[in-house]
């Protein structure tokens, strides 16, 4: 059995706390300093070495592990344990010089210069030659040194260089569809080839989608996309082998980025860690920041199977590559790491440990700011890393949601291609709206691919949902024909999983489970807006609907006011099987999806994970030593909850009530944890399967 996350919690004694380490950054005399600041500040596990390929390497043939080395020893002596990194995602400048084929070509042929990170090509035989040489010299070097807990692979892959349009990802390409259809004839049915004429006769005609006269194949784009993301696991799978052949009871992870970049298939990559990590920065330009982070933590666990999972990277305040950088206020912190910690985190590391006085990030926040120990920042960072040790029995236990939210990298990529009805219509504004509404009403969504095992949720969730394979289409209307509650937003269903039309009315894969067709869509210009009978305005997207057997539970306004869909269903219900099929026709907001979600959580028994004013989020984590729950006020008023327990961080009996302040935390260990949401039942009412 590989070794898990599990493992890493158990050795630290708790919950992993820390940032990334960069002491290349910083004269010697510097370390010493940084380790005792990091005791004072709670560290327990650092980030190594993520970006020392130059220092290790510093010319051809060259290795020099000192520093390494001596950091390494510096860290085990001050009780610190190290995620050690293998430094890939950066080759210095002398590779690039020797090898200037390895860089990586935009989709217009501009090849990419030397001068920041992840200039390589995925495909570039000497890029892995060097990276495996690499890799296999530190892990032998520090497979059984005492400081190492937690191997780390790469960073963010495919954050800068996920698409690469040279030569030789031509021809890696080409191998790649090889290897999928076997036959140029399936490579042209999948694709569409007789359109515009472009049906091939050899392999060698196969180029990337490069930039060319008019709209780009979008068959073959979508599987440019996949081949590129496989590219990026194969050299993924290339290190980890290397890891673990080197130390098999060290846990492997990878830092993913989730929905902070479309450009992996984070699920192929998750499935290939010990421990699933991802990234996570709040976009300053979104007042409702904190229900992106809500989602990107269920989306880790998602990715995780449910287990414990680990937040590798975010910000103690301001970032650097947002257009407008603002600073995180008072606590906000401190929120956000224990709402990480609410949805399934067992580890909270940020980026990075000491603030950087030159480079690119110089003006990224990080736990020792330019400001120093008397600054608000480390002050924070302290009082977190002191709290969490009070905490630290949370660790291990699991957030399991009644509701699941399917996510897809696929239909993402797919909808988001040239020439669909509407660029307007993005794929995470979809999922974003559906995921909103469920977390103004409390609700503890699993957030899963289209194909995963979805027997044990009440009610699944699947927006933006364009790209339906005919498995897992099959996987969907079975769930619902056994007794399960299916929402769908408007677009789903419509395309197989390359990109063609589902044959005969839309929606072509889900037409019978949601009992209806679709005449036509009908996107609305950026301005235009049409209402529902209820006074609900929608923007963006409209559909006509025709009942084949659902019943229309909202429709559009019966006149002008309806737009090109008047008196048509906008929202639809259809009993099939023992369960029952949802459909929105519109581009619905949060607010007007809001009582679409609760009749169907109601329908479906879902409940909340605890009742609480509008604004305060509720969840839950359950485990062998009790249940927990969590409640985060994101207003700017104190709020009563009822609760029966005992306050986790300083073992105040409750009495029947918990006091959360403005923006503040309070963590309940229960005494008896109520049914719901984050409790999984073992029956479940109406036929829903558990």
């Amino acid at each position: 059995m590989n070794p898990s996350l599990a493992d890493l919690t158990r050795r630290l004694g708790g919950i992993a706390y820390g940032g990334d380490y960069n002491p290349e950054q910083w004269p010697r005399e510097t370390w010493a300093e940084d380790a005792r600041l990091m005791r004072r500040a709670g560290v327990n596990l650092v980030t190594l070495g993520v970006f020392s390929w130059s220092r290790i390497q510093p010319r051809p043939g060259v290795r020099t592990w000192d520093l390494l080395d001596e950091v390494m020893d510096l860290l085990h002596r001050h009780g610190i344990a190290v995620d050690l990194a293998t430094p890939t995602a950066a080759p210095p400048p002398w590779f690039t010089r020797m090898h200037p084929d390895a860089r990586p070509v935009t989709a217009s042929g501009t090849r990419l210069a030397q001068g920041s990170r992840q200039v390589f090509c995925p495909s570039s035989p000497a890029y892995a030659r060097a990276a495996d040489a690499l890799v296999a010299e530190l892990a032998s070097r520090y497979a059984d040194h005492p400081a190492l807990a937690l191997w780390h692979v790469h960073n963010e892959w495919g954050n800068h260089n996920a698409l690469c349009y040279c030569d030789t990802s031509a021809g890696a390409f080409r191998a790649w569809l090889r290897d999928r259809y076997k036959t140029l004839d399936a490579v042209n049915e999948a694709w569409g080839t007789d359109f515009w004429s472009q049906r091939y006769g050899e392999w060698e005609e196969i180029d990337p989608p490069r930039d060319t006269t008019a709209f780009r194949n979008p068959g073959q784009e979508l599987d440019y996309r996949r081949f590129s993301s496989d590219a990026l696991l194969e050299r993924h799978r290339a290190e980890t082998a290397l890891l673990r052949r080197a130390a098999p009871h060290i846990p492997v992870t990878t830092n993913l980025m989730g929905t902070l970049e479309k450009k992996v298939d984070g699920y192929a990559f998750a499935a290939e860690c010990d421990a699933v990590s991802i990234d996570h920065y709040l976009p300053a330009a979104d007042p409702g920041g904190h229900i992106d982070l809500a989602l990107n933590a269920d989306l880790a666990r998602g990715m995780a199977a449910g287990r414990p999972w680990l937040l590798m990277e975010h910000s103690t305040s301001a970032v650097n590559w947002q257009p407008v950088n603002v600073a995180k206020r008072p606590g906000e912190t401190r929120r956000n790491s224990l709402t990480h910690l609410a949805r399934g985190a067992d580890g909270l590391m940020f980026f990075q440990w000491r603030q950087s006085r030159a480079g690119a990030e110089k003006w990224h926040s990080a736990m020792l700011p330019h400001a120093g120990t008397d600054s608000r920042v480390f002050k924070e960072v302290t009082a977190l890393g002191a709290e969490l040790r009070s905490l630290r029995e949370v660790a291990g236990t699991h957030v399991a949601g009644d509701v699941a939210v399917l996510f897809d990298w696929h239909s993402w990529w797919a909808l988001e291609l040239q020439a669909r009805p509407s660029g307007e219509f993005r794929y995470l504004d979809a999922v974003r709206d559906w995921y909103e509404a469920l977390w103004r009403l409390n609700v503890t969504c699993d957030v899963v691919a289209p194909g995963a095992d979805l027997t044990s949720y009440r009610a699944v969730v699947a927006p933006g949902l364009y790209l339906l394979s005919g498995q897992d289409a099959g996987n969907l209307t079975r769930y619902v024909e056994r007794g399960g509650h299916l929402a769908v937003g408007c677009f789903g269903g419509v395309v197989d999983a390359y990109d063609r039309v589902h044959p005969g009315a839309h929606p072509g894969a889900l037409r019978e489970t949601l009992g209806l067709v679709v005449d036509e869509y009908l996107p609305l210009r950026p301005d235009d807006e049409v209402r529902l009978e209820d006074g609900t305005g929608v923007r963006q997207w409209a559909e006509r609907v025709e009942s084949r057997g659902c019943r229309t539970v909202l429709g559009f306004a019966d006149g002008p006011e309806g737009g090109p869909a008047r008196g048509g269903p906008a929202v639809t219900r259809h009993d099939f099987g023992q369960g029952v099929g949802w459909y929105t026709a519109a581009r619905l907001s949060a607010d007007a999806l809001l009582p679409v979600v609760r009749a169907l959580c109601d329908e479906a028994g879902v409940t909340p994970a605890a009742s609480t004013p509008p604004g305060v989020e509720a969840v839950r984590r359950v485990g062998g030593k009790g249940s927990y729950l969590f409640l985060i006020n994101h207003t700017e008023d104190t709020v009563s909850v009822a609760v029966d327990g005992v306050g986790l961080a300083d073992a105040e009996i409750l009495e029947g009530e918990a006091r959360v302040p403005p923006g503040g935390v309070v963590v309940v260990r229960e005494s008896t944890p109520p049914g719901g949401c984050g409790t999984r039942r073992s029956s479940a009412p109406r036929g829903v399967l558990a």
